[in-house]
């Protein structure tokens, strides 16, 4: 980023992206765990891919991908700003206001975030929101919100049946989706078929529990955690000055990155190492229910993204000649093109690292420990200390946190 801080992921950037996991969503209405803000914008992210696929398949559009991967991260990280201000009353204020009220967005991220400040994706950001360009990535998006808020409100209405202004609720979600009716995506969903049963699935990852052997605060999901991954992604790659492919590549490689979880759970890593060739075999099974559950829930020409996505998540990767190729070291410059579009694997490693990281440190600073979050605040620095990866410093990340 131009005029930022030569550390990609800094302190203030990162505890304010899991800002989002403090935010609790529906907390007017009777709810269950797992409806946290940051579970939302992850949620609303997968669903945006879907979205984006279809309206490519089914109606030859074409899409600026870093406009939909951008967009997604600048309405978030302003959704995390005015975390207070209720639906109904933020969309009457940005209609009636949303030139002022973005305005003051931008000048509390810049106190709250000061390495974003003054920086070229700040400046992107507020061309984004107070922009009329890319009309068809941001009605993407918008239909991408309103979907995984349908999602969550369909199980808040189970439980709020008959309590004053519920179903006024449904109908205005109802309403805002029709509007939306257009693209192929909101169609597929509708239609209550293959496509409402992956985000059905997908939706599952809200309610598995990071660290589930250990209380924590605040709690996260798996799907709470690939959003943060994506996100430091997306960071580091810009930081690396990555082709429009890789940039796009390494958020979508963090946010698919678990997603064979939704059907093996979360197994963590003590037990896969504890016996020589486990891992090689979770991973087998973890493909094989890809192949015979998630995947035919999904269109032939997209399986092979999802698989790419997932298979190898960790390991830097090329396209060539239409295949996958897997990369022993770095990426080097003469791939950093569009057309082999490059995947930063081991990067992504390391942020799937820093996100555990966090998550064990924030709880920690909260004042709830156990041996397992201290375990890992001990051992990931010293694990990172003086390695680059990828050109990306990580030791000098995890010094910000001593």
């Amino acid at each position: 980023m131009k005029n930022a801080k030569t550390i990609p992921l800094p302190r203030d950037l990162i505890q304010f992206i899991f800002e989002a996991a403090y935010i609790q969503r529906w907390n007017d209405h009777i709810r269950p765990q797992g409806f946290t803000e940051l579970d939302k914008q992850a949620h609303k992210m997968m669903i945006l891919y879907v979205l984006a696929r279809y309206e490519e398949q089914d109606h030859g559009a074409s899409l600026d991908w870093q406009v939909l991967v951008e967009g997604g991260i600048f309405e978030f990280l302003h959704r995390v700003v005015l975390t207070d201000i209720k639906p109904p009353v933020f969309h009457e204020l940005m209609e009636k206001s949303g030139a002022r009220l973005n305005q003051w967005v931008y000048r509390e991220l810049a106190r709250r975030v000061p390495s974003l400040a003054g920086t070229d994706f700040m400046e992107k950001m507020q061309d984004y929101l107070d922009g009329t360009g890319h009309p068809l990535e941001k009605q993407l998006i918008r239909a991408a919100h309103y979907l995984a808020t349908e999602w969550e409100f369909r199980i808040i209405y189970r439980m709020n049946q008959g309590i004053f202004g519920v179903e006024e609720i449904k109908e205005r979600i109802a309403d805002n989706i029709e509007d939306h009716y257009n693209l192929a995506g909101v169609q597929k969903i509708a239609m209550n078929g293959k496509t409402r049963k992956f985000v059905d699935l997908i939706g599952k990852l809200r309610f598995q529990k990071r660290w589930s052997q250990s209380p924590r605060v605040p709690e996260t999901s798996v799907m709470g955690h690939v959003q943060v991954v994506a996100i430091m992604g997306y960071f580091c790659a810009l930081s690396l000055g990555a082709c429009k492919a890789r940039l796009v590549n390494d958020f979508l490689g963090g946010l698919w990155h678990d997603l064979p979880e939704v059907l093996t759970r979360d197994i963590i890593s003590p037990i896969k190492r504890s016996v020589e060739g486990l891992d090689e075999l979770i991973k087998d099974i973890e493909q094989r229910q890809m192949e015979e559950i998630l995947l035919p829930l999904l269109p032939a020409g997209w399986r092979g993204d999802i698989l790419n996505f997932t298979l190898h998540e960790f390991e830097n990767r090329i396209r060539e000649d239409g295949k996958v190729r897997l990369l022993d070291g770095d990426i080097p410059e003469k791939y950093n093109q569009d057309r082999y579009s490059p995947v930063d694997g081991r990067v992504l490693k390391g942020c799937d690292h820093l996100a555990a990281f966090l998550e064990a440190w924030l709880s920690i600073q909260c004042g709830i420990t156990s041996s397992h979050l201290a375990g890992v605040v001990e051992e990931l620095p010293k694990t990172y200390e003086g390695k680059i990866i990828g050109g990306i410093d990580f030791g000098k990340i995890y010094a910000q946190f001593r």
